[in-house]
């Protein structure tokens, strides 16, 4: 799978965990290259509280377009040190 912004390859694996509709890929896929850490944090009632980072391709940002639960909960185990995307960046195999 990928996940591309802009026409760009943002991350890349072929291990990625499918939860609600969303590509989970291992963090190690992103390229961090295209990261910046965001100060969102929202909270999922199952998974917990997530933090985001901002995507910058070509001097365009995409702010909080990239997800993760540092610490999820236990029914959540399996997006330990993964992340997904949303607002506009495409998953495809």
């Amino acid at each position: 799978m990928k996940a591309i912004w802009k026409d760009v390859v943002v991350a890349e694996s072929d291990d990625t965990v499918l939860v609600e509709g969303n590509h989970y890929f291992p963090a190690d896929s992103l390229k961090r290259e295209y990261l910046l850490a965001s100060n969102l944090r929202t909270t999922c009632s199952w998974k917990g509280q997530a933090s985001y980072y901002t995507l910058f391709v070509n001097g365009d940002a995409n702010p909080d377009a990239v997800w993760y639960y540092p610490e999820p909960k236990e029914a959540a185990a399996q997006i330990a040190g993964r992340v997904a995307f949303w607002k506009g960046v495409r998953v495809v195999d």
